[in-house]
């Protein structure tokens, strides 16, 4: 039988570059790395959802310490977002 596949696997970006292992980091590295215009080109918003995809994509087999870790790292984002600064 074959295995079904979902459809997450299919979603291909190419908005928003994270590199190698950031979601392992602490918030405010995610949050300083993924905000970068290199990173998301198409400005933070994107690198919030990138970061939502991910929370999204790991399931189950994402941790509670880790998924708090991005979440704080998503309100990092969204506060830049709103105010304009830099995150330090």
């Amino acid at each position: 039988m074959r295995k079904k596949e979902k459809w997450v696997q299919k979603v291909k970006t190419v908005s928003t570059f994270p590199p190698e292992k950031i979601f392992t980091k602490d918030a405010e590295t995610i949050a300083k790395v993924m905000s970068k215009k290199e990173i998301s080109p198409k400005g933070i918003g994107s690198a919030i959802k990138m970061i939502q995809y991910f929370i999204n994509r790991s399931g189950k087999g994402l941790s509670k310490k880790r998924k708090q870790e991005l979440e704080k790292a998503k309100k990092l984002l969204q506060e830049k977002n709103k105010k304009g600064n830099k995150i330090k």
